[in-house]
């Protein structure tokens, strides 16, 4: 039988914060999973699954919709196995499939129409990601920057591309995580 996803998610947030993991935090997350509501994606890619806090938020907002899977990219093989766990543990397994590897190469094999793009790994990674996906982007797909506040500057190229070719705006959170109290997505939604 599956366990709750919402004591996964305590329990991976516990764990994120025991060992300095990044992690959304509940407040982006809680924020994140209202957009997906919004938009109701068949498909949401995720760059950066680290292990599955956002992912198991995710995966929980699809199985409310009653549609829509998750692909999830991470290159640290552990994390990706202890990712899995959750989401096996959840009984989500079945709508995600995790992909393993530098997401920047990765995510051009997806073959799927991506409608929910959420950027959450390394900041310098979102502009080549980004570029790798964008054929694959239906027209009007929500993007989801996390960390456009810390990140701005590594995440600068990026940031440029989606102001000029889409509508984007920056939200900005109080969270409670200790290494990361304010900080901000940048939202867009992709025009072609």
């Amino acid at each position: 039988m599956a366990e709750s996803i919402q004591e996964l998610i305590q329990e991976a947030d516990a764990e994120c914060r025991r060992l300095s993991i990044p992690m959304l935090g509940p407040h982006k997350a809680a924020y994140l999973c209202e957009l997906i509501r919004e938009e109701q994606p068949k498909v949401v890619v995720e760059v950066g699954t680290a292990i599955g806090y956002s992912g198991l938020w995710i995966a929980r907002t699809l199985r409310e919709l009653g549609q829509g899977k998750l692909i999830t990219l991470e290159q640290d093989d552990a994390r990706a196995d202890q990712a899995m766990r959750y989401f096996r543990r959840g009984g989500v397994e079945h709508i995600i499939t995790l992909l393993r590897g530098d997401a920047r190469t990765r995510i051009a094999e997806i073959d799927n129409t991506i409608d929910f793009l959420f950027l959450d790994g390394g900041f310098e990674n979102y502009h080549p990601c980004l570029l790798a996906c964008r054929e694959k982007l239906r027209d009007g797909a929500m993007l989801v920057a996390d960390n456009a506040g810390i990140g701005a500057a590594e995440m600068a190229d990026y940031l440029a591309l989606v102001r000029r070719s889409g509508e984007s705006r920056t939200e900005w959170f109080e969270t409670d995580l200790e290494w990361n109290p304010r900080d901000a997505m940048e939202i867009t939604v992709l025009r072609m």
